[in-house]
């Protein structure tokens, strides 16, 4: 039940920013960029989507490979909106939207418990002033021998995803998009 407060809180949120952006225009905010956090994929936004398509936005989500690639990500999808557009980013994510929001077809960011970070800070900076029950969780995060890092599948559903069914977030543990480590090192340069 808090998860779908949570992702109720979000679209009250986005819709309020698209209403208060658009307002200060003539031609309201109809497009909404999603940019998830580490270690999932887009289809967390699912109910996300579902709510605001029902209220008429155009509404993408990105899928991420790496930092770099992760904001270029981001701005291909932007330069595929037909207008202005809100960024919503969520944990790691709102690293991204911080450096893709310099975007000219960007009118806000929302941040939905996300990172935002200032030119030359990255995640790992962010992350020392303020950790999260993940860092201070010892074995939590496992890195391959080719660096990418993915979150130990026992301690997913307890610490990643304690809101959802026990079925479903051990079949979310075990869809896990592995994120470069490289991406919570490379420092922002750009901050919107």
């Amino acid at each position: 039940m808090q998860h779908l407060k949570t992702w109720r809180s979000l679209v009250a949120t986005a819709l309020c920013l698209a209403v208060m952006a658009g307002a200060a225009r003539a031609d309201p905010i109809k497009n909404l960029v999603l940019v998830h956090g580490a270690w999932i994929d887009a289809s967390g936004w699912k109910p996300v989507y579902a709510i605001l398509r029902r209220e008429g936005f155009h509404v993408t989500m990105v899928q991420e490979p790496s930092f770099a690639d992760d904001v270029a990500a981001t701005t291909r999808s932007l330069d595929l909106q037909d207008g202005r557009t809100v960024l919503v980013g969520h944990s790691y994510g709102g690293s991204i939207i911080t450096e893709a929001g310099v975007h000219p077809k960007v009118a806000g960011l929302v941040y939905v418990a996300a990172h935002a970070p200032d030119i030359g800070e990255d995640e790992a900076a962010l992350g020392r002033r303020t950790p999260s029950v993940l860092a201070m969780t010892d074995g939590a995060i496992k890195k391959t021998p080719d660096d990418f890092t993915y979150l130990n599948p026992a301690d997913f559903p307890r610490l990643f995803a304690p809101d959802l069914s026990r079925e479903l977030a051990q079949c979310v543990a075990r869809s896990q998009v592995l994120a470069a480590a490289k991406v919570f090192s490379t420092a922002l340069t750009a901050a919107a």
